[in-house]
């Protein structure tokens, strides 16, 4: 069988995921192209065959017209686009058979909010199979009419092996992986830590983006318990050195970090939004999206009550124990591709 998988820009799972798909697919011997932008490309190392194409995360009508061309000249039994731009312009190459992943939900407002809600009405209608990454995406794909849905399958990559950081000198850290943007409520999560805590306690931020230097004046001027760590590759590391992950995105799926702290035994606490809840079951504690104090109520919970901390660690290992693996993913792609 032939496969495109088509992606847009990805600075992190997404891309992950495609290359364990492209991967899993070729290693099964069938013929995997892949279609994306050339930054993806480099920064996640496809080796099967690439047709570059640009795929913004804003429309562009030139670009776009040329990417659904492009798509239309590429012959395959099945076409896997992932992200709700991809897969509208996978949709208006019209394949033979289409499967789409989506993988974030549409938070904007306005105009741009109007045309993603237009993109999502064209997934809906002309895919085969539309998998969400969490139950709120899929009951909205169903809502708006989608002949088949089910859930995604994106698991984390293995948890690398590497022992404990101890940059941060005994302390108890509090930590949060994410990018630097407004999706990811980091706003909210340095008003849960400016509460009161034990003086062992510190709050670390793993990742870049836009709003570092805001937050970082914020840390500064409020003198706050937060350490900016700027962008790691040693997750792990800094996961075993954890005594908490804390989650305070507005939204999620499938958060790779998230799967990655439950197979390290790493307690979750954070906003109950998208498929988090699902994922974390009795493994941590979530609370009501936006409201800090709620966040930070739960986060002296945990750091006071040791019985707690090592119930919740060990519900955590017993989680991370039976979450889907990468064959796990490759086999529920094929099973979409019909």
């Amino acid at each position: 069988m032939k496969i495109l998988l088509t992606l847009g820009t990805s600075a992190g799972g997404v891309g992950r995921h495609v290359r364990t798909l492209a991967d899993g697919l070729q290693a099964r011997g069938h013929e995997v192209v892949v279609a994306g932008p050339a930054e993806t490309r480099h920064r996640f190392g496809f080796t099967q065959t690439f047709v570059e194409i640009p795929v913004a995360d804003r429309p562009h009508p030139v670009n776009d017209a040329r990417t659904v061309g492009v798509l239309r000249r590429i012959t395959a039994d099945v076409v896997h686009a992932h992200g709700l731009r991809a897969g509208a312009l996978a949709a208006l190459a019209r394949p033979r058979r289409l499967v789409v992943t989506l993988h974030n939900a549409v938070t904007a407002g306005g105009a741009i909010g109007a045309v993603y809600a237009t993109l999502e009405r064209v997934v809906a209608r002309r895919a085969d199979v539309v998998l969400g990454v969490s139950p709120d995406l899929c009951e909205r794909m169903t809502a708006l009419g989608a002949r088949a849905v089910a859930p995604a399958v994106v698991p984390a990559p293995p948890l690398a092996d590497l022992p404990a950081t101890t940059e941060f000198g005994g302390k108890r850290v509090l930590l949060t992986v994410a990018r630097l943007a407004q999706q990811k409520g980091l706003e909210v999560l340095l008003d849960a830590a400016a509460g009161a805590y034990p003086p062992d306690v510190v709050f670390a931020v793993a990742g870049e983006g836009p709003l570092r230097d805001a937050l970082q004046e914020r840390v500064t001027r409020e003198n706050l318990p937060v350490i900016l760590l700027g962008p790691r590759d040693d997750v792990a590391a800094l996961l075993r050195a954890a005594t908490a992950l804390v989650v305070p995105s507005r939204w999620e799926g499938q958060p790779l970090v998230v799967q990655e702290a439950l197979r390290a035994g790493v307690p979750v606490v954070g906003f109950a939004v998208g498929g988090v809840p699902s994922m974390v079951g009795e493994a941590g504690l979530l609370v009501p999206s936006g409201d800090d104090g709620r966040l930070r109520a739960e986060l002296v919970r945990l750091l006071l009550d040791a019985k707690l901390a090592e119930d919740l660690s060990a519900a955590a290992l017993a989680r991370g124990r039976a979450l889907p693996d990468e064959a796990d993913a490759v086999e529920a792609a094929l099973k979409n591709y019909g």
